[in-house]
C-alpha cells in the first residue's frame, strides 16, 4: 500500500507549501503534489541542490499524473541533522524518510548524486522500489565521476569571475542553444517567490563532495542486483558525470532502458528537454 499523507496535494510546485516529518528525531523538509492515489514518485536531488533546484516544468509535468514527493535529505536545506559523507548513508536516510511518510512502495527519480542514492536503495531495499529513473548519473566506479569535485570547484570560481550561476557551465553546453536553455532554466527556478528553501550549507556541500568522490573511486558496481525496470536519461555532452556512464548503466542493468541521449545537452539534459523527458517518464511509470 502507498498512501500519501493526509490533506489535499497542491497542483503547482510554485505554490506547494513546505512540509516536515520527523525521522528518528530529525526534521526532514519536503513538498508533495499531484493526485492522492498511486505509487509515489520520490525525487532525489543533485549535488548542492535544495527543494528550489528542481525544474518546476519537470515536477509539475510529472505531478499531473503521479503523486510526487521532493525532499531535502539529512542536513540539506531546511532539513535538520548533519549531512553524511557516503552515498550509502544518504540512501539509508532516504529509506527512513520514505517509510516515515507511510509509504511501503515507491518509484525513484534520481538525478546525478540522487541517481547514486537510488541505485543503492534499489539494490538494498528491492521490496520498497518499484521502478527507477536514473538521470545524469552513473554506476559506482564510473569513469570521470571522481573528477566531480575539481570540476565543480573550477566552475564555481568561473561563475564568480563571470557573475554567472555555475549551473550554466556545469549543466549546459557552451553552444548558443545551450546558453539559451541555461537562461530559461535559471529563470524557471526563480518562479517561486514565497516560502523558498534554505541554501545548502558549506559543511553539507563538502560532505556531499566527499561522498561523490568516494562513489567514483569505488570498485565497479555489481548492477545485477538491481532487478527493477530502470529508465536511463542524460544529455550527450555531460561534463559532470560523463555521458558514457549513462550508456554503461543502461547496458549493465538487467532491465535497463536508455533514452537516446539528448542533443546539445549536458548534465541538465532532463531540464533542457523537459518537454520530451516528462511524457517518456510518465509512460515508463505506468503500472
Amino acid at each position: 500500500m502507498s498512501t500519501p499523507p493526509t490533506s489535499p496535494a497542491p497542483a503547482s510546485y510554485k505554490t506547494t507549501p513546505n512540509r516536515s516529518v520527523s525521522v528518528r528525531g530529525v526534521t526532514f523538509v519536503y513538498r508533495r503534489l499531484g493526485p492522492d492515489d498511486g505509487v509515489p514518485l520520490i525525487l532525489l536531488n543533485h549535488l548542492s541542490a535544495v527543494l528550489d533546484n528542481w525544474d518546476p516544468r519537470v515536477v509539475d509535468g510529472l505531478a499531473a499524473r503521479r503523486p510526487v514527493v521532493v525532499f531535502d535529505n539529512r542536513g540539506v536545506g531546511g532539513s535538520g541533522g548533519s549531512t553524511p559523507d557516503t552515498i550509502e548513508a544518504m540512501a539509508r536516510d532516504t529509506v527512513l524518510f520514505i517509510r516515515a511518510l507511510g509509504y511501503d512502495r515507491a518509484d525513484l527519480l534520481g538525478l546525478s548524486m540522487g541517481g547514486f542514492i537510488a541505485q543503492v536503495i534499489a539494490a538494498e531495499e528491492p521490496g520498497l522500489v518499484r521502478k527507477l529513473i536514473l538521470a545524469g548519473t552513473g554506476p559506482a566506479g564510473g569513469p570521470g565521476i571522481d573528477k566531480v569535485t575539481s570540476l565543480t570547484l573550477k566552475d564555481i570560481i568561473k561563475g564568480v569571475l563571470t557573475r554567472k550561476d555555475p549551473k550554466e557551465y556545469l549543466f549546459f553546453t557552451g553552444t548558443e542553444g545551450g546558453r539559451r536553455a541555461a537562461h530559461a532554466f535559471l529563470d524557471r527556478l526563480k518562479e517561486r517567490t514565497d516560502d523558498r528553501d534554505k541554501a545548502i550549507s558549506l559543511s553539507s556541500f563538502r560532505a556531499q563532495l566527499k561522498a561523490i568522490h568516494r562513489w567514483g573511486r569505488q570498485a565497479p558496481a555489481d548492477l545485477s542486483r538491481i532487478r527493477q525496470p530502470a529508465l536511463v536519461a542524460n544529455g550527450e555532452s555531460d561534463r559532470m558525470v560523463p555521458s558514457v556512464n549513462s550508456v554503461d548503466l543502461a547496458a549493465r542493468l538487467p532491465h535497463g532502458e536508455l533514452e537516446p541521449l539528448y542533443p546539445d545537452a549536458g548534465h541538465g539534459g532532463i531540464f533542457q528537454h523537459h518537454d520530451s523527458f516528462v511524457p517518456l517518464a510518465l509512460e515508463f511509470l505506468e503500472p
